[in-house]
């Protein structure tokens, strides 16, 4: 990018005439300005003047003499009549410097090193690209687990849920999928995370080549509502960017609960009434509305392949946001802390878990190798407690005890890291083969 040219468009982009209002009161967290009512909307941004300083704010409400204000900072010396700018809508301007760094979600650089801005800048929130326009999901892509190669497939443009509770290796697997799965950049979103976790998750987690073809876009977990909500938007924004330039970008969004949470305290804030446990009605479309924004591209362009994370409390599938996710991506991947507390990594529940890739992205023997082993498992999975009490008899059940005897393979395989599809492919052709002199139930204990 032309530095000059980036000069130019910032200075044509000046806003010729600034707007001031006055604080009129403050109360429960919410700032009433009057005198910014002719110009102000929803969603702009604000700067209120402080003894020393300056909080930045967002416009929540409008009313006929005044527009009500959530703070983004503290307010500990805000006084009535305290001035405050009206900024408007705010934008981000990603560009291709972007790639490598960590910015926070207004596009400020949080890694201690000037950032260049693009040309042109982008809302927060847009709309998706039109449905009839979009393409169909793409090639599958090669992710360096043999479960997301075989049984799990990821597919260009494909939208999936990690679902998972804390502590079950949530992080550990995204940061796998990071580096292993082919894509031209990836825009990862830290949504609430804790501070100590980012400088973790980028020197150790991710490494450096992970972090060579990536951006991070990061809202720790003190942060105002208002930027924790922005942290997801910014981060489609940029993948918009380099989708825009026919790229493939790989998004991952950790996580949408903490998304929907600071959605909560805001719209509650702003006077939404709370409904289906604590969130208000308006959460279901936005998170719709940002999964949307994902996947195929329009034709000739690039695709944003989506893997959105989902806190889920006890495993609990019918939580709101996870209701929700779930009947709007293209498949889900349920992690299960029984599975992670017995040393399996990735704790991936298979049988609960679907790829809405299938059966397209297989051949039609691969499919019938899938069928099989999902078969096994569920099998295994119907009859486990049965099986871990010792009170399943050998010779009752055939299916069963096919799938008693493939359990073992089938189990390990799922831990497997992948060299290629194919491989993944003849890896779990072996699984499939019933050893000679197996005992039913070896794996009972």
């Amino acid at each position: 990018m032309d530095k000059l040219e980036s000069i130019a468009h910032r200075i044509r982009h000046l806003r010729l005439a600034q707007h001031f209002g006055r604080v009129q009161s403050i109360r429960g967290g919410l700032i009433r300005v009057e005198g910014l009512n002719g110009r102000a909307s929803i969603g702009d941004r604000v700067m209120i003047s402080l003894q020393e300083s300056g909080v930045a704010g967002e416009i929540v409400g409008l009313a006929p003499r005044h527009a009500e204000v959530l703070p983004e900072g503290h307010l500990e010396g805000l006084s009535v009549g305290a001035e405050v700018e009206l900024l408007f809508a705010p934008t981000i301007s990603p560009c291709d410097a972007w790639i490598g760094r960590i910015i926070d979600p207004l596009g400020q650089p949080l890694d201690g090193r000037a950032l260049p801005q693009g040309i042109e800048p982008r809302p927060f929130r847009c709309e998706a690209p039109p449905a009839v326009g979009r393409k169909r999901l793409g090639a599958r892509l090669p992710t360096g687990f043999a479960v997301f190669d075989t049984l799990l497939p990821l597919v260009a443009g494909q939208r999936i849920g990690l679902f998972a509770g804390s502590g079950v290796g949530k992080s550990t697997l995204l940061s796998g999928l990071a580096r292993g799965v082919q894509a031209d950049v990836v825009v990862i979103a830290m949504i609430g995370e804790r501070g100590r976790e980012l400088r973790e998750f980028v020197d150790k987690t991710l490494g450096p080549e992970g972090m060579a073809r990536a951006v991070i876009v990061t809202a720790t977990s003190d942060r105002s509502p208002l930027i924790r909500r922005r942290c997801a938007w910014a981060a489609m924004a940029v993948a918009e960017h380099f989708r825009d330039q026919g790229k493939h970008v790989l998004l991952l969004a950790d996580s949408i609960t903490r998304f929907a949470e600071a959605h909560r305290e805001i719209a509650l804030a702003a006077g939404e009434p709370p409904s289906y446990r604590g969130f208000p009605p308006s959460v279901s479309n936005l998170v719709m509305a940002l999964a949307e924004r994902a996947g195929p591209g329009l034709e000739g362009g690039g695709d944003i392949t989506g893997i959105f994370s989902v806190l889920v409390a006890g495993s609990d599938m019918e939580e709101p946001v996870a209701d929700i996710l779930r009947g709007t991506l293209d498949g889900h991947v349920v992690l299960e802390r029984s599975i992670a507390e017995r040393g399996r990594f990735p704790a991936i529940d298979v049988v609960r878990s679907v790829s809405r890739s299938l059966p397209d992205a297989a051949s039609a023997d691969e499919n019938g190798l899938l069928a099989r082993a999902r078969a096994a498992l569920g099998s295994y999975a119907e009859s486990e407690l049965m099986i871990r009490a010792g009170l399943y008899a050998p010779g009752s059940d055939p299916r069963l005890d096919e799938a008693v005897k493939l359990y073992p393979q089938l189990d390990d395989f799922v831990t497997r890291r992948s060299e290629s599809v194919q491989q993944s492919f003849m890896e779990l052709s072996d699984a499939l083969r019933v050893p000679a002199r197996t005992r039913a139930g070896v794996r009972s204990a």
